[in-house]
């Protein structure tokens, strides 16, 4: 590829991740039922014709906000579960990690929360969808590795029989988790339950599940 070319794809592309930008914000703002693609152009400061040209509606600006989103989350998972030893440690981090990226990026999951509600008839092989949908199992991979590494190294009971099937159960629970901490929060006041401690208690009593003891009294 001559520099030119080359020069000319990096400002296409730089101009796609500042149109991305613009829609993270106007998101984030307005919400996605409100938000549209005259907005975005406002916000990225470019005609509406400039942002057409790169996504055709609001569903596929959505899409680049999930895969943004799904990428960042891998790497945390990635640096959690390399930051402890032995497998049940490592899928706590996890957990851990999954709940300060929700903290950290409300939009990155009310953005993932939204797609994964979603519920197309068909996936087509090469659409968005279909990538996102192969992001996401990138993801759980984190987290199924972790669980048998786990049970290699003795931490996690040796008679778990679907490592993904377990991995996707985690994940639906810490989901759920992150939603009530966010939308109850009244509630645990009222209760005297403070967030923090509903989150602690809440994953080491999803872990329990996985403990080698576990197996034992079952």
């Amino acid at each position: 590829m001559s520099d030119l070319k080359q020069r000319r794809a990096e400002e296409k592309e730089q101009r796609r991740e500042t149109l991305i930008d613009a829609a993270e914000r106007v998101f984030a703002n307005a919400g996605f039922d409100a938000a549209t693609m005259e907005e975005v152009a406002r916000v990225a400061r470019v005609s509406r014709a400039l942002v057409y040209l790169y996504f055709k509606n609001k569903d596929e600006l959505h899409c680049a906000v999930c895969e943004r989103a799904l990428r960042l989350l891998h790497e945390r998972f990635l640096s959690a579960a390399a930051s402890a030893g032995r497998g049940y440690d490592k899928v706590v981090a996890l957990g851990r990690a999954y709940m300060a990226f929700a903290e950290e990026f409300p939009c990155y999951f009310m953005a993932l929360s939204r797609f994964e509600a979603r519920a197309p008839e068909t996936v087509v092989e090469g659409s968005l969808e279909h990538h996102l949908i192969d992001c996401g199992r990138a993801v759980h991979q984190v987290t199924v590795d972790c669980l048998l590494h786990g049970v290699r190294d003795g931490s996690i009971r040796a008679d778990l029989e679907d490592p993904l099937l377990a991995a996707l159960s985690l994940w639906a629970f810490t989901h759920g988790l992150i939603q009530l901490m966010h939308s109850k929060k009244h509630f645990f006041s009222q209760v005297g339950i403070s967030t923090a401690r509903f989150a602690e208690y809440a994953i080491d009593f999803a872990m329990r599940g996985l403990h080698p003891r576990a197996a034992k009294s079952a």
